[in-house]
């Protein structure tokens, strides 16, 4: 595709002097290998015909006798049709590496400390693994981090909740609790929404929560470790990072660096104290804020709250500080919500006005909510909200219904997960159907993963190391087709960061196959050794496509 991009653009230059850059498409395989518009494109500059310029573009591609035919079609797309070698020369073809030589920080997963991480913490830390997998393979050096609240409200109803539930601030109480990682955050969890519950409906439990915020906050300055509030808060916080380390791994993502907010506010406070000596931050009923600007669609946000404690805003500015220091980025990523969009932009607003050289160094990720059948918004203080853990067991059932052995069903149960929130562009709501995620029908993470193991078990009855494809022969044509254009979308993966591109191809890939299987025999055909160098190409692509998005293939199902 590239030298065909350029040979097209030098032809525009010699006839036309003009510097277009086109674009080639992969059309319908009635239409060609590629097919480009550019004659459209130039119609308007040069004042003629686009047929007639794409007849002029066309004739001068036949002359270099690169290419097997060259139409021009219907107003002006010129239809191009490369030769079998071209076709094989597509199957080893480089991958775009836009990260090259650069320094890259990517933030998501952000779980806090004394809260279960629930199914949007489930779809952002899988999403922002697989994202992290196309920067390494951009060449980017990366560094993945997370940023969560270990001080803050949240933490302080947790603990209101749990001297309730223990008859008191009683660390002894937590020996009863079970030592599994998951059961410990469950508990935890019961704890917060007893918290949050009487903060909202007991003004005399909101006042004590209020307080009991300001001593969370002065345990890390004073270093204490010795009260009972103490021993019970440090235990539960090493309880919550404990939790978040058997999580990683039971998803089977790489684990990231945390941030507690705990290390991040002493960092934003000195720069918040600096900024309002500069006046860049001013003091605003007790409070320190950073003025909002209309013209730039920037509203105002509290830095500093009138208790002098730290807001989320300032905890932000610390990480982002700690991780310039750390890793002295030259692009920094994160992944969060929809709904974090605007309080971001004034974040990044802020940081920029702080420290100018960040200014387009930073980029904010958005995704949208993840919903299921009856679409209802689930909610961590009331104690609805579907935990992560469960979302996995119910898929976990549903695929034991379908896949023999637990090693498979692992295997198949992570698969069809992260497939499903690959397959979504960023930024849209996340339908989330067990039974369709699970389907061995469709564009499902089964799906892709089933059509490996069918292809390992035809390259089992070869018996044969599978020999290197030298030649396409009429009916290998679209496959080959198909799989040459892997290379083209991994790199469109990676430099736009969008994994969908890598699914909807591998699904593709896969039905292109079955059509290929149903006419052609493989095992047994005097073709044999031709056509399992195929299918061992084949499985390969889906093997690499999988991979990238995290996900195992396996050899049987």
């Amino acid at each position: 595709m590239n030298e065909l991009q350029q040979h097209v653009t030098t032809i525009i230059q010699t006839l036309y002097q003009q510097s277009v850059e086109p674009t080639i498409m992969r059309p319908e395989p009635q239409f060609g290998d590629y097919t480009t518009n550019v004659a459209l494109q130039l119609a308007g500059r040069v004042g003629q015909n686009p047929r007639h310029i794409a007849e002029a573009i066309a004739a001068e591609l036949t002359t270099t006798g690169q290419y097997q035919s060259v139409e021009v079609a219907g107003p002006g797309f010129i239809n191009i049709t490369v030769s079998p070698l071209a076709l094989l020369a597509g199957l080893t073809a480089p991958v775009a590496t836009p990260y090259a030589g650069q320094k890259l920080v990517f933030e998501y997963s952000c779980p806090n400390a004394f809260k279960e991480l629930h199914t949007g913490h489930l779809y952002q830390t899988i999403y922002g693994d697989i994202v992290a997998r196309l920067m390494e393979q951009g060449g980017a050096d990366l560094q993945r981090t997370s940023f969560g609240g270990d001080v803050g409200l949240h933490v302080a109803k947790c603990m209101w909740g749990m001297q309730a539930l223990s008859g008191g601030y009683n660390p002894s109480a937590l020996a009863e609790v079970p030592a599994d990682a998951f059961e410990r955050a469950r508990w935890i969890s019961r704890c917060y929404v007893r918290g949050a519950s009487a903060y909202e409906e007991d003004p005399a439990a909101k006042e004590a929560i209020d307080e009991l915020n300001t001593t969370i906050y002065n345990l890390h300055e004073q270093d204490e470790h010795s009260t009972p509030l103490a021993q019970m808060y440090w235990q539960t916080r090493q309880w919550s990072f404990d939790y978040f380390d058997a999580f990683y791994k039971l998803i089977e993502v790489t684990p990231m660096r945390y941030y507690p907010e705990s290390q991040t506010s002493p960092v934003g406070m000195a720069e918040v104290k600096r900024q309002l000596a500069k006046g860049n931050l001013v003091e605003s009923e007790g409070a320190v804020v950073f003025k909002g600007d209309p013209d730039r669609h920037l509203h105002t946000r509290v830095f500093v709250t009138r208790r002098g404690l730290p807001t989320y805003e300032t905890k932000d500015i610390g990480v982002i500080w700690l991780e310039m220091q750390d890793y002295n980025f030259d692009q920094r990523y994160l992944l969060t919500g929809n709904d974090q969009k605007e309080y971001m932009r004034v974040v990044y607003a802020a940081a920029e006005t702080f420290r100018p050289q960040l200014k387009g160094a930073m980029t904010h990720l958005t995704n949208g909510t993840v919903r299921f059948a009856d679409g209802k918004k689930m909610s961590s203080r009331l104690g609805n909200v579907s935990r992560a853990a469960d979302v996995i067991s119910a898929v976990q059932r549903k695929v034991a219904e379908l896949v023999q052995g637990e090693e498979q069903r692992r295997i198949v149960t992570l698969g069809a997960i992260k497939y499903a929130f690959a397959r979504y562009k960023l930024g849209g709501d996340i339908n989330f159907d067990i039974d369709e995620t699970v389907s061995l029908h469709g564009n499902s993470g089964p799906y892709v993963q089933y059509a490996h193991a069918r292809a390992q078990r035809i390259l089992e009855k070869h018996g044969q190391v599978p020999q290197a494809i030298h030649q396409v022969y009429s009916e290998d044509r679209a496959l080959v087709r198909k799989l040459g254009e892997y290379p083209q979308v991994l790199s469109r993966a990676i430099t736009s960061l969008e994994p969908h591109y890598i699914c909807t191809y591998l699904f593709e890939l896969a039905q292109e196959f079955n059509r290929y299987y149903e006419h052609n025999q493989v095992i047994g055909s005097p073709k044999q050794a031709h056509r399992a160098g195929l299918v061992a190409a084949y499985a390969g692509t889906l093997k690499a496509g999988l991979a990238t998005l995290g996900i195992q293939a396996p050899n049987r199902l």
